[in-house]
């Protein structure tokens, strides 16, 4: 690879940790592919496939996956709706919310918060974040 190739593709590799930063930091505001892409200097489509390449998923994907963790810790901590969770996380429709848990996490919302609450019984919430985490780059197993 050439001198200038290789400072290209550190470049971007910089660009695409940006977007992932703040994806991780804006996860509950309104965020799309376009505008992350725009405040980069990408075109969408050149983000979406180079984010895939490096972290192997989609930025759609990875955003939806940041909103589920964060909605499972709400439901673990059993003071919220699941709609008041649903719009808290970012998500402006219950039932794309729903869809995309239960197939991240195996479990609807509803049950997940039921089963949640016994299963992480005396388990630190350091530690119920980790052992918890929502599949990624996969579907949940087939119950």
């Amino acid at each position: 690879m050439t001198r200038h190739a290789d400072a290209t593709v550190l470049r971007d590799l910089a660009r695409l940790r940006r977007v992932r930063d703040r994806i991780d930091r804006d996860y509950a505001r309104p965020l799309d592919v376009e505008s992350l892409a725009r405040d980069i200097g990408m075109s969408a489509g050149h983000l979406s496939r180079q984010f895939r390449l490096a972290y192997g998923e989609s930025p759609y994907s990875y955003l939806m996956t940041r909103r589920i963790e964060r909605a499972m810790a709400l439901l673990r901590r059993g003071d919220l709706s699941i709609t008041e969770i649903c719009f808290s996380v970012g998500c402006a429709s219950l039932g794309t919310f729903s869809t995309r848990f239960t197939e991240l996490v195996g479990v609807s919302p509803s049950v997940y918060r039921r089963d949640s609450a016994q299963a992480a019984a005396g388990i630190p919430s350091c530690l119920a974040k980790q052992v918890m985490r929502p599949i990624r780059n996969r579907e949940a197993a087939e119950s």
